[in-house]
């Protein structure tokens, strides 16, 4: 079975999609689905990070709640400094953040937050992914910001990815 769907998730989910973008249930829609829910993971097979080994879900929920909240807050902050501030008054600045995770995973949920976050971008990660630099819309203190980003994302990533 693992052969031929290597990832059921994934093919179930490109089927359904499929079908939902053309919004017909014709025999052929229905054969291309089936098609493109076995060749696409096949093919792609060789592109997907190594398996996934949560740890601990209860701190993964705990970093789901947290990630919400700041989504938020950074959303709000982020409108009322455009809409309130000069742009002389706003201190963006690139700022190298030191890692201790090394886990393809948590390092690709850290960009996932990093770049959703308003306000914040993933911009560059060194060859041996012990710093990486991120555009910050407005910093005031780097070191309460590095100090921020270890605690409130680092250190869960870690616990769930890597312990």
């Amino acid at each position: 079975m693992k052969r031929w769907l290597p990832s059921p998730p994934l093919s179930l989910a490109l089927f359904i999609v499929w079908l939902l973008l053309n919004q017909s249930m014709d025999y052929s829609t229905l054969l291309l689905a089936a098609i493109l829910a076995i060749a696409v993971p096949l093919l792609t097979r060789s592109l997907r990070p190594a398996t996934v080994r949560m740890q601990r879900p209860g701190v993964a929920l705990m970093l789901v709640g947290r990630v919400m909240v700041d989504l938020s807050v950074s959303a709000w902050t982020v409108a009322r400094m455009l809409l309130t501030r000069r742009t002389a008054d706003i201190h963006s600045a690139f700022v190298k953040v030191p890692l201790q995770m090394r886990d393809p995973n948590g390092l690709a949920v850290l960009a996932m937050i990093l770049c959703l976050t308003p306000g914040t971008a993933w911009a560059e990660l060194s060859f041996d992914s012990s710093v990486l630099l991120i555009h910050v819309f407005d910093v005031d203190d780097e070191a309460a910001f590095i100090a921020q980003v270890q605690q409130r994302y680092e250190r869960p990533l870690m616990e769930i990815f890597e312990s």
